[in-house]
């Protein structure tokens, strides 16, 4: 089964990095608020660069200088199905120890360098 981490990221903003495996690299959002733990709560997610899927185990610091530069801590992690993959619309359960339950995000936007996305918690 492919694989999920969520990353607690303290940057220049503390925020969270979802990401969910695809083949061999880790699709990833930034998620200001958080994974959302309770039933259909919105929250924004940014798409932001692929990961190397050895990411997954990445815990401590990044050089300040760096992209990203500061902490990072996993904050939960597990596997996944996916029930859905289009272009706008990914649906999929998670099997995490704080997050789990079926999930979706949803693109609502799209410019030239970033793409902009609802991630929410659609079944427990």
């Amino acid at each position: 089964m492919p694989i999920f981490v969520v990353h607690e990221h303290w940057s220049k903003h503390h925020h969270f990095d979802f990401r969910l495996q695809s083949d061999q690299v880790l699709k990833s959002w930034a998620v200001p608020k958080g994974v959302p733990e309770e039933f259909n709560v919105k929250r924004l997610a940014i798409s932001v660069e692929d990961h190397p899927l050895e990411y997954a185990d990445f815990s401590g610091e990044i050089a300040e200088g760096q992209y990203g530069a500061g902490k990072v801590e996993i904050w939960d992690r597990g596997e996944y199905d996916l029930i859905i993959n289009e272009p706008d619309h990914v649906k999929f359960e998670l099997h995490g120890s704080k997050v789990s339950g079926e999930y979706q995000l949803v693109r609502f936007k799209k410019d030239d360098d970033k793409e902009y996305w609802l991630l929410m918690k659609v079944k427990n």
